[in-house]
């Protein structure tokens, strides 16, 4: 049985969780974008590497995602002009996942949203505040990578 503390977090976890997608999502709502959030965070991922690019497998790796998964998602973002794939110079076999001009304006309107954000959010704490929250969720994001690590084995 949950004690009161466990009870308010595990409310309000679940809540931010719903709370920042959702705002995530209509904000994609109210632009005339035609990407998932899935396929934002994949172009975020992408354009990590702007110059030379990203392979399928380091996408995968990065988001946790499996690679046909990934290989499913970059054809469609192929399509629909965001992305491009690039063989290495190096060896023929390497391709490497470019964002398109389209890909990079729409990654820095997704990371200018995320910076509007955190900056909003962050203004409503104190300086110790904002050191507390952050060693707090920095423990959180450590449980649970290494609970997905656990179930993985």
């Amino acid at each position: 049985m949950l004690d009161s503390f466990e009870r308010e977090l595990n409310e309000l976890l679940v809540d931010t969780f719903r709370s920042i997608l959702k705002v995530e999502e209509d904000t994609l709502k109210s632009t005339r974008i035609d990407l998932s959030i899935s396929e934002l965070h994949l172009l975020e991922a992408a354009g990590k590497n702007p110059d030379q690019g990203r392979t399928i497998s380091e996408l995968a790796q990065e988001l946790d995602i499996t690679l046909p998964s990934v290989t499913i998602a970059i054809n469609k973002l192929l399509k629909k002009g965001y992305v491009k794939k690039v063989k290495s110079g190096d060896d023929a076999r390497m391709v490497f996942v470019v964002l398109t001009k389209p890909g990079r304006k729409v990654d820095n309107a997704h990371r200018y949203f995320h910076r509007q954000m955190v900056r909003k959010v962050s203004s409503e704490f104190s300086e110790e505040e904002k050191q507390i929250l952050a060693r707090g969720i920095a423990k959180l994001d450590k449980f649970f990578k290494m609970k997905s690590a656990e179930m993985e084995k």
